[in-house]
């Protein structure tokens, strides 16, 4: 194991979730479907995984002048320049 690189977090899974994490977790899934693991990366801290959340949802749903897909779009190019699968 490469100590630099490879990492485990304990997350909190869909049927265990409570309080906050359910709620941000059936929030994901009414979203996207799904719980994508950048979401349950954050259960094991419910107060930061609702900031994240909020934030990801005013940049991605709130007013601009950006298209929702021109968002996405750069969400995309972002993560590709960054070596991130997205």
């Amino acid at each position: 194991m490469n100590a630099s690189t490879d990492f485990w977090i304990e997350t909190v899974s869909p049927d265990a979730a409570t309080g906050a994490v359910k709620h941000e977790y059936d929030a994901a899934l009414k979203r996207a479907g799904r719980i994508w693991n950048i979401v349950r990366a954050m259960s094991p801290n419910a107060s930061a995984m609702r900031a994240s959340m909020a934030l990801y949802t005013s940049i991605m749903h709130g007013a601009s002048g950006l298209s929702r897909v021109q968002r996405e779009a750069l969400a995309t190019i972002a993560s590709q320049a960054n070596r991130c699968h997205y």
